[in-house]
């Protein structure tokens, strides 16, 4: 139960998986001091923290990202408020809340980072990041930036849909692609198409575009049996799958065949891997008269669209970085009104929970583990 004490007494020490920036152990489990609220921030007890192969991936210095170090990473979480700081004003002790990483200076919102993950691109960023906001979830407890801090209906999400904690996390990446499609305005009865579709990210906009009152929503990859599990779980009325070939002639005409002619927005999330696919020009291909496309991937290619056909299809073409605050309270609006569907309704299934002790079984797993409907969660 949430109460309105902001000086409850906190352990004087806590747990937390560490990234040292170290050669010989850049990933350490270390005991650390529990931080204090400060103006701007609360502190949270981290019930839930989904794996990220990214932690991984800067420990052994292959993420393309930048990050200060010591670092204790993990960007997302659910938790409960177990500190205020003096200007909280709506948040309570005990509360129910989502964390989510897009972090923007106060004074100067072109000021972004990635909590817990990336330090952004300019000096004023790695400073933000550097001195504010180096240590993010995977602990027992964090600082987090109020602005990054959402309430979430206990009693409607917990109590009368059943979800649990664990469950409501995906929250936060789902809010990525609800971004995405409202920059690009998807309106009810439109047909969109998600491209690719099968990982993480990308699958995520499925459940989202029909939650938001898409007709059809086409879901495009390699992948056949990964694609057969996406219309099984949202049902063949509203989900049409198209296996690519690398035919961008036959693989426009399936995609379009599928989306019963052209489409009204695409959404693409590839990840690097997917340089040189010939799935983006197939996908512009399939626009219709106003259609819109927006960008929210990491590929280095130059975008493979006709300078003709965006012009006299009146083409809208849009790069989305993240979100803004305001997406993610619509996002949780929909989730506690149930139009929204979260966890296995949307299929998506926890297959693993590890202990901060366990973080490097917990890291192999989350490795291992290559299918985007699967999770791997560490509950400190």
């Amino acid at each position: 139960m949430a109460t309105t004490d902001a000086n409850s007494p906190l352990p004087s020490t806590m747990k937390a998986v560490v990234l040292t920036g170290l050669d010989q152990q850049p990933l350490e489990l270390r005991t650390v001091p529990v931080p204090q609220a400060t103006p701007g921030s609360v502190i949270v007890k981290i019930i839930c923290t989904p794996a990220d192969t990214g932690v991984q991936d800067a420990a052994l210095g292959k993420s393309p990202f930048t990050f200060p170090t010591p670092m204790i990473p993990s960007c997302r979480a659910v938790g409960r408020v177990a500190q205020i700081g003096p200007d909280t004003t709506s948040l309570a002790v005990g509360q129910l809340v989502l964390l989510e990483p897009n972090v923007c200076a106060r004074d100067d919102p072109n000021v972004k980072i990635l909590w817990g993950m990336y330090d952004g691109p300019s000096p004023q960023s790695k400073k933000l990041a550097r001195d504010n906001w180096a240590d993010a979830c995977l602990a027992e407890y964090t600082r987090a930036p109020l602005e990054n801090v959402y309430p979430l209906d206990e009693a409607r999400l917990c109590g009368r849909l059943g979800y649990s904690p664990h469950e409501l996390v995906h929250l936060a990446t789902l809010s990525v692609l609800y971004g995405g499609l409202v920059s690009v305005g998807l309106r009810a009865g439109e047909t969109a198409l998600v491209a690719p579709a099968t990982g993480y990210f990308s699958g995520a906009a499925i459940p989202v575009a029909l939650a938001m009152g898409a007709g059809t929503v086409v879901a495009v990859g390699r992948n056949a049996a990964a694609l057969q599990r996406l219309q099984a779980t949202f049902g063949a009325d509203r989900v049409r799958i198209v296996v690519t070939t690398g035919d961008v002639e036959a693989d426009t005409a399936a995609m379009q065949r599928e989306a019963g002619g052209p489409v009204d927005v695409y959404i693409d999330v590839s990840p690097p891997a997917a340089s040189g696919s010939g799935h983006m020009r197939s996908a512009f291909k399939t626009l219709g008269a106003g259609g819109r496309a927006v960008l929210m991937g990491f590929v280095p290619d130059d975008l493979p669209l006709s300078y003709s056909e965006a012009m006299f299809k009146n083409l809208t073409v849009k790069g989305k970085y993240m979100y803004e605050r305001e997406d993610v309270r619509g996002l949780i609006k929909m989730a506690e009104s149930g139009v929204l569907k979260l966890g296995k309704a949307a299929g998506v299934e926890i297959i693993g929970k590890y202990k901060l002790e366990e973080y490097e079984a917990m890291l192999h797993a989350a490795s291992d583990n290559v299918d985007g409907s699967k999770v791997i969660m560490t509950v400190p």
